[in-house]
């Protein structure tokens, strides 16, 4: 079992996992994240997993695991990851799905990364490295439609507007309107980021795993929401 470790003199870094009927996958997310990397960094961290209406054993793995689980009823990844934030006490959030397709471990290096190069807000390109398995044809033929429609409407920095890796100071929530409660919150957090807020940003490569557990993503469904979104937002804040 992890620590939380939360010294006061150091700064933190909190990890925020969104979970539903997640438990093929929470553990081994939880345990590929480098905490005694943290320390190394000078980093404390704290991980917070979201139970978003789990029906199976996911809260309970999270927390034999080391997480702390906060539960958030609203159904929704949006709902979810902003209940995340809202619980979070880190001077840094960091965002990772709970089905192993992120590379947990790489969070300490972007962290620094981040500060290193007086960032305020990192995402992640899955797009140029990702395994057998990790998208379907459909699915990657999605996300490249996505990212250029967000490209060409809001000028972002970003290949792959619908990567759910991102590393940020938390004080720039403050800075942000996010309004989406469902997978557009991907889109959207960049949009607030780079075109709204005008922040130090920049997108980083990482690997990208197939999933462990059942696939949730309503691939048209989600993929028209999320385009209709980007539309919306462009002239709604």
């Amino acid at each position: 079992m992890q620590e939380q470790t939360l010294p006061p003199n150091r700064k933190t870094v909190s990890i925020v996992i969104p979970a539903l009927n997640e438990e093929e996958g929470i553990a081994g997310t939880i345990d590929a994240i480098a905490t005694e990397q943290f320390g190394q960094f000078g980093y404390g961290h704290e991980i917070i997993v979201v139970d978003n209406g789990s029906t199976d054993r996911t809260a309970e793995l999270a927390q034999d695991a080391g997480a702390r689980v906060v539960y958030e009823p609203q159904r929704g990844y949006g709902s979810a990851l902003k209940a995340g934030f809202r619980a979070a006490t880190g001077d840094f959030i960091a965002t990772l799905d709970a089905d192993l397709t992120y590379p947990a471990q790489e969070i300490p290096r972007l962290v620094c990364l981040l500060e290193e190069k007086e960032l305020d807000f990192i995402s992640t390109n899955r797009l140029l490295s990702f395994s057998p398995g990790a998208f379907s044809a459909r699915n990657l033929l999605g996300n490249r439609l996505l990212s250029l429609v967000a490209g060409v409407v809001f000028r972002l920095p970003f290949k792959d507007s619908q990567s759910g890796m991102w590393i940020f100071r938390q004080d720039i929530l403050e800075k942000m309107v996010l309004r989406s409660d469902g997978m557009a919150l991907s889109e959207e957090i960049k949009v607030e980021a780079a075109f709204w807020a005008k922040l130090r940003c920049s997108e980083v490569p990482i690997s990208y795993e197939a999933r462990a557990g059942k696939v949730k993503l309503r691939a048209y469904m989600d993929g028209l929401e999320n385009l209709l979104f980007l539309f919306r937002k462009r002239f709604w804040r």
